[in-house]
């Protein structure tokens, strides 16, 4: 072996090994500045809440910031395609909502790939819906609620905050299981609808406990489900849909962290580990009660579970959103 032959050889190796050091390094010393979390819709919103109280748990556990990073429009598309086309090293985190489960079927052309652009870090909580109604509706309970829709149908108003948003995804499967369709009035977001409910302009709603509570204590609106599998306690004296009668409304606008796609699985472990540690926190607990909701159990939290209940929610939507006709795009 010449000289230049054996020092190409040498350089080539060197290179060889740094490029294989160099991640090891990175993962070895993760997180090695702040990490900034995603939140695809704006400040003060319920996600926002949820992603802010986790953040500042998980910071202690990493010993780095987690820094919010409101990336709104779109329905959320924007914000989470800023993850999927981020750098894979654990640094930059998206957390969204049940919204990872429509989008693939509400947006028919997206910049990014919507289901395999992500690694799933782990399922942060459930927050239940509330069926509600203006005041003075004539139905006092959901058995009385559900034969008035069906003997009214399109001549009722249901409220949503836009297509896509929660109170739109609970009013396709309320319309589902009432075999009934009704006029469907979308707003801008939910503040809007929610006032034109408590005005009486609108009839019928499905809102998270996050923004109707208030308003059902105060009898402001009339409430008449949760549409959980077990009752809400700082509203205990409302029934489940299925105590009620309705056992086809049953959902819950649940919260997920994800990782670029192709994040090494240490950092992904790394950042389960922190929001594991978020989620048993006593002040995180009692924060997210007074919300309506809590945070999801430790067997739950992990990536597998999370990627598996993701995927079944695509294809409990993916029917529904199709068959209403109705895509954001």
């Amino acid at each position: 072996m010449s000289l230049i032959t054996r020092r190409i050889f040498a350089a080539t190796a060197a290179a060889s090994a740094t490029g294989l050091a160099a991640p090891a390094l990175a993962q070895g010393a993760f997180p090695n500045r702040p990490v900034s979390m995603v939140i695809p819709f704006a400040a003060g919103g319920p996600t926002d809440t949820v992603g802010r109280l986790i953040a500042q748990a998980m910071s202690t556990d990493l010993g780095q910031p987690v820094v919010v990073e409101n990336v709104g429009g779109a329905g959320g598309t924007l914000g989470a395609q800023r993850v999927a086309n981020a750098r894979p090293d654990g640094h930059t985190i998206l957390l969204h909502h049940i919204g990872m489960a429509t989008i693939p079927t509400l947006y028919r052309r997206l910049s990014y790939d919507a289901i395999n652009g992500f690694e799933t870090i782990g399922l942060v909580t459930e927050v239940p819906m509330t069926l509600v109604a203006r005041r003075n509706i004539e139905a006092t309970n959901l058995a009385e609620l559900v034969a008035l829709i069906r003997q009214r149908g399109e001549a009722l108003n249901y409220a949503n905050a836009g297509i896509g948003a929660a109170s739109h995804l609970c009013g396709l499967l309320l319309m589902k299981a009432v075999d009934t369709r009704m006029t469907t009035v979308p707003y801008r977001g939910t503040g809007p609808a929610m006032n034109d409910l408590v005005a009486g302009t609108v009839d019928i709603m499905c809102d998270q406990t996050t923004n109707t509570t208030e308003h059902i204590r105060g009898g402001t609106i009339r409430a008449f489900a949760v549409t959980t599998n077990e009752r809400v306690p700082s509203l205990g004296d409302l029934p489940t849909a299925a105590q009620g009668g309705l056992p086809g409304l049953e959902v819950s606008i649940w919260h997920g962290l994800y990782a670029p796609r192709a994040t090494p699985a240490p950092i992904v472990a790394r950042l389960n580990q922190a929001l594991v540690k978020a989620l048993q926190d006593e002040g995180i607990g009692r924060r997210f009660a007074d919300l309506g909701t809590a945070p999801v159990a430790v067997a739950r939290a992990t990536p597998q579970v999370h990627r598996d209940f993701w995927q079944a929610d695509i294809a409990k939507w993916r029917p529904l959103i199709q068959a209403a006709g109705q895509f954001a795009d």
